[in-house]
């Protein structure tokens, strides 16, 4: 542009409009503004009973330390790192909800957003900014806060689908030049490579895949080189969906939604990711309403969901928000895909965990500890991955479950787990 059609203030000016009791959302993941969080927690000595509703977040998250107690009360949507220990000290609170759901607290009006605090690429010639990496619930917000406050990063991807937000629609403007968080998975060993080989073992040409991000996902990915015309329609992607891209593996050319189009609500990754999806017109970065919406993702063919557990019981109980009673992540999209696979034709859902911890702790256990979030019921459950193998519970009773989950436990606990099976369960395997 030749010149801005916009007014830039500083983040102290723009947060000023925040007062005591106003309910803020912040902008999820990478697109988290760094700058406008500081600002905001500059004011803790001013405000009171602040409200602040997000999920993950890279960086960081001044707002949530201790000293902020009375100022910021952080409500998580999905718990990142930034915040595990808040909510574990009771300074900040969990709440357990479909991803999908998410953006409806906000369009129904369950939480009236006062602000949103938003980090989005420049506006292009016709004024337009985009939510580049991170749609998801964000555009929700955006569209139903009384007040939006921006920062504009040219490190920001322009991003093709929902995430279009007029520079008129701000109210404040902060101009920043950062690079966003980015995010390296180490390459997986031997546990998981076995795990992703199972795991593509399952995959039919021209499925459709939904995926996580972490060593599992990545190495199950990584397995399917010689696979064919697959298709992407996910809540978020990282890195690993590249080199299949590149091999033209992933073509998209399946899809019933979006057909030639890689379908996501938000990415986290490398700076190489991010500058692919920068402009791309085969990306599309949507509303995680609809992304997670179990009728859209049915309507696609094959549909293979990959999502990772805690902890999951003879009974097929799966716990992937908590260890126990401390919460480590959320509820987030499993059950969203877990469902929407099933429905789908040939789908496949599918729970991918080691059988043990680092500890040597076994993960498939006679009971989920107490307190254990039951993210996926043992109605909803299909595939469970370990590097011992799979095991298909669908239609299975407790006692072929039992049986067919100790066969994929780690060697070390199958006797143990045999003998607690018919102590809880009091079946025999």
């Amino acid at each position: 542009m030749s010149q801005k059609n916009y007014s830039p203030v500083s983040a102290e000016e723009a947060v000023s409009v925040i007062k005591s009791g106003d309910k803020i959302f912040i902008h999820s993941a990478a697109a988290a503004p760094q700058v406008l969080a500081q600002a905001l927690a500059k004011r803790g000595d001013e405000l009171h009973d602040v409200e602040i509703y997000q999920l993950h977040t890279e960086g960081k998250a001044p707002y949530a330390e201790p000293q902020f107690e009375h100022s910021f009360h952080v409500k998580s949507l999905f718990t990142g790192s930034n915040m595990r220990q808040a909510i574990q000290d009771g300074r900040a609170d969990f709440v357990p909800i479909f991803l999908s759901d998410i953006p409806r607290l906000f369009r129904r009006g369950v939480v009236n957003l006062d602000v949103a605090l938003l980090q989005v690429s420049p506006p292009d010639t016709h004024g337009y900014c985009t939510l580049g990496v991170s749609v998801d619930t964000s555009l929700a917000a955006a569209q139903t806060a009384k007040l939006l406050i921006a920062e504009i990063n040219p490190n920001m991807p322009r991003t093709n689908g929902d995430g279009n937000i007029h520079i008129n629609k701000f109210h404040k403007v902060v101009e920043v030049d950062y690079k966003l968080p980015t995010l390296e998975i180490p390459p997986p060993d031997e546990v998981e490579t076995r795990i992703g080989q199972y795991i593509a073992e399952l995959v039919e040409d021209g499925s459709t895949l939904q995926m996580g991000i972490g060593a599992i996902p990545n190495a199950a990915l990584a397995a399917m080189n010689s696979h064919k015309e697959l298709g992407i329609h996910t809540e978020m992607f990282s890195d690993g969906i590249l080199p299949l891209l590149e091999k033209g593996v992933i073509t998209n050319q399946h899809k019933a939604r979006h057909r030639n189009h890689l379908v996501t609500g938000f990415l986290v990754g490398s700076q190489n990711l991010y500058d692919f999806v920068n402009a791309n017109p085969i990306v599309r970065v949507l509303d995680i309403q609809y992304v997670n919406d179990t009728a859209i993702i049915r309507q696609n063919p094959k549909v293979v969901a990959i999502n990772s557990a805690i902890e999951v019981d003879l009974s097929g109980q799966v716990c992937a928000d908590s260890i126990g009673t401390k919460i480590y992540s959320g509820v987030g999209g499993q059950m969203d895909f877990i469902r929407g696979s099933a429905l789908s034709e040939g789908g496949k859902p599918i729970i991918a965990l080691p059988s043990a911890t680092n500890k040597g702790i076994s993960r498939i256990t006679s009971m989920l500890k107490p307190g254990a979030g039951v993210v996926t019921t043992r109605a909803h459950v299909h595939y469970i991955v370990t590097e011992y193998g799979v095991a298909n519970l669908f239609g299975k009773s407790i006692r072929e479950r039992a049986k067919l989950l100790i066969n994929i436990a780690h060697p070390d606990h199958r006797e143990r787990l045999a003998k607690e099976a018919f102590e809880v369960w009091h079946v025999h395997v």
